[in-house]
């Protein structure tokens, strides 16, 4: 962890000499490749762990590295009064509601299914943008999303192999809509360090999430299957990986992104969660996705462009 911590760190710093605009695509373009192994590990601890538990257990981990790192960079802890409101927000849709709602949603369907609903998040990004932020909605941001969305059908979907469960779905499609709100919501707090709104944010969700996780840890949970190491290192990488280094480097790129834009990176998770289940599974990589990919790529330069 503490390996990791450095190598962020050092990441950060030599982000500087970078424009903004190249910085926030490198650290969106990071955070969603991060989250793109996400939908793998969730689906690894199927059968061993619930929802509520599993959320709430990343974070906690999540909770020390943040924590941790924020003291390495020095940053202020301090948020003024008239702000806290909003954070708390954040905390609750976003870290709460939104991540709980996929992974249950995940965890009821599949990866390709989780993949292509959570999508429309970027649409959601886009309107909330306009609507909340007064951020221009022009024909090529809308192109842009259009072309990336069909990219990430062509590359998810497989009429063979394409589950629906409908509560699944319905988590699905809240996790996206909350993720986006929560997003917007960042915007407005753009002048505090990404560290330590990730960290509040989460340890809203610990207080939220820990009446239930702790009785399920208690009293429900099969440690014969909790304490396997490919479920402990899922919940390692979902904690430490994914949920420090992902929600940091989102919230650092999204200084420097309309949130309209930022949303299409959210493309990247299914592309890193195809590559990943080609090298892991054997799973193999079609037309479809190289066709996929191209349209993605083609429709975030297309956003990035003035």
């Amino acid at each position: 962890m503490t390996v990791w911590l450095a190598m962020l760190s050092y990441f950060f710093k030599e982000m500087g000499v970078l424009s903004g605009k190249l910085k926030g695509a490198v650290c969106l373009t990071l955070a969603a490749s991060i989250w793109g192994g996400l939908f793998l590990a969730v689906r690894l601890v199927v059968g061993a762990v619930e929802a509520v538990p599993l959320v709430w257990m990343r974070y906690v981990l999540a909770a020390v590295a943040v924590y941790i790192l924020g003291c390495y960079r020095h940053v202020s802890w301090r948020i003024e009064r008239k702000d806290w409101k909003l954070v708390l927000w954040v905390g609750l849709i976003g870290q709460t509601l939104s991540i709980v709602t996929q992974e249950s949603g995940t965890l009821l369907t599949s990866a390709q299914t989780g993949a292509t609903i959570t999508a429309a998040t970027t649409p959601f990004m886009a309107v909330f943008g306009w609507w909340i932020l007064k951020e221009k909605m022009t024909w090529a941001r809308a192109l842009s999303i259009v072309l990336a969305t069909i990219g990430v059908l062509c590359i998810v979907y497989n009429p063979e192999n394409f589950q629906v469960n409908v509560m699944g779905g319905f988590c699905l499609f809240v996790a996206a809509w909350t993720w986006a709100l929560m997003a917007v919501f960042l915007k407005l707090l753009d002048h505090y360090s990404p560290i330590v709104l990730t960290f509040y944010g989460i340890l809203v969700a610990i207080v939220c999430l820990a009446p239930y996780s702790i009785w399920w840890l208690a009293c429900e949970a099969d440690y014969s299957l909790l304490l396997t190491s490919v479920v402990m290192l899922s919940i390692g990488y979902m904690g430490i990986v994914s949920t420090t280094g992902g929600f940091v480097l989102w919230n650092e790129g999204l200084l420097y992104m309309d949130a309209a834009i930022a949303g299409l990176f959210l493309f990247f998770q299914p592309v890193v969660g195809t590559i990943l289940g080609w090298l892991i599974l054997g799973e193999p990589i079609t037309v479809w996705f190289l066709a996929g990919s191209a349209m993605i790529a083609v429709g975030v330069l297309m956003a990035m462009k003035k």
